[in-house]
């Protein structure tokens, strides 16, 4: 996604989210937070507002939801969507330095942000910092080294993969959110493996970027062309299957 412009990022945020896993993860994510009205809740790396309605719904008018991003760009088109929602309280900041005092929120929510960011246990001590005694985080990563597509060229697939989770800058952090919390302080409640399933080429090429990548991989030297194009055409014909891991780990600070 690096190399996504900002509407691009939005677009490919919007059709994770809108999957049957996508939805699925993230309603158990959300039950997971044990939400209450009046809570304060903060979403870090809030993107275009995705969840933050949700979040919303559940704290109610006694509640806050603060949404932290570091790009503007997303924070600008989250206030768009969530323009009559008072209650949202959106801020620009870094995961490391998250924009607000210590021991102030209730609970917090972290999804696919710690795959990106420079230092991940840094991130969750920032989030240990900001929640209060009794706290709640929950956390959703997933672990790259286990993308797996089937297909009778094992090898063309292999490299594939390789060169996706090359491509992200920590891509085991879900297999290490429990050590990672431990580190900081949070005491880890409950682990999930959640097996991500494509069985659509259309979904798969949106979320995986099967054309995009393997395109990237053949023009830098990674992937062959001649290899590539009929592993493609295999794919688009179906069936599919393409799988990975997604971690949902709930901690207590």
């Amino acid at each position: 996604m690096s190399q996504l412009t900002s509407a691009d990022r939005i677009a490919y945020l919007d059709t994770a989210a809108a999957t049957p896993i996508g939805r699925d993860y993230k309603r158990r994510a959300v039950d997971a937070l044990d939400l209450r009205p009046g809570h304060c809740v903060v979403d870090v790396g809030c993107g275009p507002g995705t969840d933050l309605g949700r979040l919303a719904d559940a704290v109610r008018a006694d509640g806050l939801v603060v949404g932290v991003d570091r790009d503007p760009r997303m924070l600008a088109e989250a206030g768009r969507r969530l323009a009559d929602r008072p209650r949202i309280d959106l801020r620009v900041g870094d995961a490391h330095t998250l924009p607000l005092d210590d021991i102030s929120m209730d609970r917090a929510r972290i999804d696919r942000v710690l795959m990106h960011v420079e230092d991940p246990a840094a991130a969750l001590a920032e989030v240990r910092r900001v929640l209060r005694p009794a706290g709640v985080l929950v956390v959703t990563e997933p672990d790259w080294d286990t993308l797996a597509v089937a297909d009778e060229d094992v090898a063309t697939s292999r490299r594939f993969a390789r060169f996706v989770a090359g491509r992200v800058r920590n891509p085991t952090v879900g297999r290490e959110l429990v050590r990672l919390s431990a580190r900081v302080g949070l005491r880890v409640r409950s682990v999930e493996a959640i097996a991500v399933v494509f069985e659509d080429f259309g979904t798969a090429d949106q979320i995986l970027g099967l054309r995009r990548n393997s395109a990237r991989a053949v023009a830098a030297g990674e992937m062959v062309d001649r290899e590539v194009r009929p592993w493609l055409r295999r794919l688009a014909a179906g069936p599919l299957l393409a799988s990975f891991t997604l971690y949902l780990v709930t901690a207590e600070a």
